[in-house]
């Protein structure tokens, strides 16, 4: 245990030099400034070659990768994003009385980055940090739409597609035919998919890129998010995702 921790000190040593330098460093400078051997070095900077936290020049000399850049700037991102969604889902929850949330697409499943309750005393299953089923999830559904080819057969490749409710679409073709829905349209539902007597309508948001990023939704019961205000609540949530998109510098 302790050797491993020595050795997670030695890779943050030598990313703290790399990054603090003006300029790229050879294996010897990197060695001389952190105090360990060339061959300590060398092995540690393969590694990180391999996962593109370091780059390797053509002079033989290491810089930063573009990993590390990437990694930061969607922690960045995830803030920045986080900040801008909160008026937005604040006025969801007021004005249709019902549980707004934001999250964003791991794998098969759905992260919660925020969420904003009506009823703030009453523990729901849903909270920050909860994962649930991207393919019975309004959110999910919404992040899967935006993807297509080897991303969604990957993203799909580790889905049970389990039944949780009879409305549970379980098949994956029938689920692939409801995504190109979900494109054209831009909003999913999950209609008592995840959990009997709730229901969720989410849309998804985009950064600069035209990247999907996140998606954000309005939940509530049955009774809450009825036949009769879906269509309202529908167009709400579309249009304060189209609102926060962009915030985040999308233009489309």
């Amino acid at each position: 245990m302790e050797e491993n921790v020595r050795v997670v000190d030695r890779v943050f040593d030598i990313i703290e030099q790399l990054a603090a330098s003006h300029s790229a460093m050879s294996l010897s400078e990197i060695a001389k400034e952190t105090g360990m051997s060339k061959s300590t070095v060398h092995r540690l900077l393969s590694s990180m070659c391999a996962r593109h936290y370091v780059e390797k020049n053509a002079d033989n000399t290491y810089s930063i990768g573009y990993k590390l850049m990437e990694t930061v700037s969607l922690h960045i991102n995830n803030l920045e994003l986080l900040t801008e969604a909160k008026p937005f889902l604040s006025d969801l929850m007021r004005d249709l009385h019902l549980t707004a949330h934001m999250g964003i697409l791991d794998g098969c499943d759905v992260v919660y980055l925020e969420k904003m309750d009506i009823y703030p005393n009453t523990r729901l299953y849903t909270q920050v940090g909860f994962r649930s089923p991207a393919y019975c999830s309004s959110m999910g559904k919404c992040l899967l739409s935006c993807l297509s080819g080897d991303d969604l057969e990957e993203a799909l490749y580790g889905c049970d597609f389990k039944r949780y409710t009879p409305n549970t679409i379980t098949d994956i073709r029938e689920f692939k035919r409801y995504l190109r829905v979900v494109r054209r349209q831009g909003w999913a539902m999950d209609n008592e998919e995840y959990q009997l007597g709730h229901r969720c309508v989410g849309a998804p948001v985009y950064d600069y890129r035209g990247t999907p990023v996140a998606a954000i939704s309005a939940s509530g019961s049955i009774t809450q998010l009825s036949d009769r205000n879906l269509e309202a609540v529908i167009q709400e949530v579309k249009s304060a995702a189209a609102s926060l998109s962009r915030r985040m510098g999308y233009v489309g």
